[in-house]
């Protein structure tokens, strides 16, 4: 089980806590360590496409104009590697799935498996 997140995050903090994933789960910060480029194909795999895990909530979303772009596949690969912000958090890799993002949904789903 892979659980990427970051350490200065309040809500990635709390989710592993409630998941009980501290011990259980290779936890990678990704503020310090990278996402590799076959970690994002891999995650891409997983999720269906880029797009998925990507984060619009990110405060260089707008701050690029990236809001005003029509974005492809290939672009939101380029921007989640080139700036560790636009991977929506936390992404839980389990087995042969992936649970991305904080919602209660999420969470709850990921929670059924785990």
């Amino acid at each position: 089980m892979k659980v990427y997140h970051l350490a200065t995050c309040s809500t990635c903090q709390r989710i592993i806590k409630e998941l009980g994933l501290e011990g259980k789960a290779t936890l990678q910060n990704i503020k310090e360590e990278k996402i590799t480029p076959a970690q994002l194909d891999d995650m891409k795999a997983l999720a269906g496409s880029y797009e998925a895990l990507f984060s619009r909530r990110a405060m260089k979303y707008r701050a690029m104009g990236l809001n005003e772009k029509e974005l492809t596949e290939k672009d939101y690969r380029k921007y989640i590697l080139e700036e560790y912000t636009f991977l929506k958090r936390p992404v839980i890799i389990t087995d042969n799935q992936i649970f991305i993002g904080n919602s209660k949904k999420v969470i709850e789903a990921a929670r059924a498996v785990l």
